[in-house]
């Protein structure tokens, strides 16, 4: 696995701006991973409702939704799955690709937005389309109010990957307004080396007979266990981010002229265009941090709160959505991007390898769907994040560290360290009690003042249960050892403040924080990670 330098936190700002994002975050953990229904054919609505903001505001908008009851709902694993007549973004349609030739996927459309707004259709970006029903469009054939129209997607074998969906009718108000959507293609087959080597020990490393939480075993909630038939796709977790922003003024009139009697007579202004409200999956921060299918939230199904454990190798689906470019920034490691709307970058002199950039922010162009690998380790860090203590009576804080070829603890995939870039085992934060820099430590700490209680901050620079109560003596604590969620022998782990580049972006409605922000949360082995809420 070809190793990723980690970037380093530059100033004590930042984990001061972290620890109070921290504070913010007291709803209980919930997790990300893609959901979206399933099948070979889809029938849809477009209909208005009311999506929440979290200033408190209802705003009106359109939506692409479930018209009856889908296939199925994919991961199978989280609970509590619906498909509403509208949500934002639109449901994600979930197929697998043919092993050769193409299989035919049909998505029907019934508009039951106001006849005031007139006809709706979809567009498909990357797909061949046929289709029947309906009235000619400018850009595909649309459904006029209360009618339907079917689009029938040939899916080749070579399809796998992210896409978008959109309305293809007045895209500058219908888009804006919430029709908008994403497509994930599984891969016919999947790489062996997939369910091998270090990915097989990472199942292992969460399983029952693990040291970390024996008689527990750890759910799998991907899709697939490769993005795409490439060994260089292999995953261990994935997330669907779709960024988009809203004019609340463009709903206003919307809503405003939604009763008119007559059809396709809405006269919407969409320009200046002054959004205030900048969404990630059709939620902003804090809201986007709650559960995935949260009844608070009927039309709002999907959130946006990775967690991941040190080593994994996990799969970021991202989408642009709606007008503007989103610089959003994944602090603690680079992006490794895989693809770009579907199609892998292959190197020129090797078409074996794949040769995507590695991205420090993964700018969001409008219509553009981006695969990327993120993943976080340790390395670097010039410290033991796992707090292991040579004097300390937890006989887990003994456990070795044997080095693969990459220099990372993979031979033990049953041990609490696993993935334990092991040239810094038994390497203690700081070398003196108060120790700095200068006194002969790899790493400054913040004023403790600094650090704020947060539900998941530990108190420690170390991972896992016990990690602060084990890290005594010339390591030290930093104070406090225990936060409002977690006491010190509790759950602790890394926050790294995931968020837009475009300060704006950061807020709802101008106030932070909100907006295009999250935390992904790199939690030890000992916490089992349940994404089914």
């Amino acid at each position: 696995m070809r190793a990723i330098n980690m970037k380093k936190q530059n100033s004590k700002t930042q984990l001061f701006l972290a620890a109070m994002l921290a504070l913010a975050l007291l709803t209980p953990a919930a997790f990300a991973a893609a959901p979206g229904i399933t099948g070979a054919s889809f029938d849809l609505t477009a209909s208005p409702a009311f999506v929440s903001q979290p200033d408190g505001s209802f705003v009106y908008s359109w939506g692409y939704g479930c018209n009856t009851a889908p296939a199925g709902y994919a991961p199978g694993a989280i609970s509590g799955a619906f498909c509403n007549p509208m949500q934002v973004p639109g449901p994600t349609l979930i197929i697998t690709a043919p092993a050769s030739g193409t299989n035919n996927v049909t998505i029907t459309l019934t508009n039951n937005l106001p006849a005031a707004a007139g006809n709706t259709s979809i567009l498909f970006p990357g797909f061949n389309v046929t289709t029947s029903g309906g009235v000619s469009g400018l850009l595909t054939q649309e459904a006029a109010p209360g009618g339907s129209v079917t689009y029938t997607l040939a899916i080749p074998s070579t399809a796998a990957g992210t896409h978008s969906y959109y309305s293809g009718t007045q895209g500058d108000l219908q888009v804006e307004m919430g029709l908008y959507g994403a497509i994930i293609v599984l891969p016919s087959s999947v790489p062996a080396s997939c369910d091998s080597g270090v990915h097989a020990s990472n199942v292992t490393a969460q399983s029952s007979g693990s040291l970390a939480h024996p008689g527990i075993t750890e759910a799998d909630f991907r899709l697939a266990h490769a993005a795409y038939n490439h060994p260089a796709a292999c995953y261990d977790r994935e997330y669907l981010f779709q960024f988009s922003e809203m004019d609340p003024r463009i709903h206003r009139e919307a809503e405003a002229q939604s009763t008119r009697a007559c059809t396709g007579c809405m006269n919407v202004a969409t320009e200046p265009y002054v959004p205030a409200y900048f969404l990630v999956n059709g939620r902003s921060m804090p809201d986007l941090m709650d559960p995935n299918y949260a009844l608070e939230y009927p039309h709002q199904p999907y959130n946006g709160n990775p967690h991941m454990h040190p080593g994994e190798l996990t799969l970021l689906r991202i989408i642009g959505q709606g007008r503007w470019q989103h610089p959003f920034h994944e602090h603690g490691n680079h992006v490794r991007i895989l693809a770009r709307d579907g199609n892998l970058i292959l190197s020129q002199n090797d078409p074996n390898s794949l040769a995507g950039p590695l991205l420090f922010t993964t700018t969001t162009t409008p219509g553009l769907a981006m695969d990327g690998i993120y993943y976080w380790t340790g390395k670097g860090l010039n410290w033991d994040p796992y707090g292991h203590n040579p004097a300390s009576s937890d006989p887990f804080a003994k456990l070795p560290c044997n080095p693969d070829d990459n220099g990372y603890n993979t031979g033990a995939p049953t041990a609490i360290n696993y993935f334990e870039w092991c040239q810094d085992h038994n390497k203690p934060l700081q070398a003196a009690p108060f120790g700095d820099v200068a006194g002969g430590g790899p790493a400054t700490l913040p004023d403790p003042n600094l650090f704020v209680n947060g539900a998941w901050y530990g108190g420690s620079p170390y991972l896992g249960p016990d990690a602060t109560v084990r890290a005594v003596g010339p390591t030290g604590t930093t104070p406090p050892s225990g936060t409002i969620g977690n006491s010190p022998t509790g759950e602790a782990g890394f926050a790294f403040m995931w968020h837009s580049h475009n300060e704006r972006e950061i807020t709802t409605n101008n106030i932070f924080p909100g907006g295009m922000l999250m935390m992904m949360l790199v939690d030890s082995r000992e916490f089992v990670i349940n994404e089914s809420n």
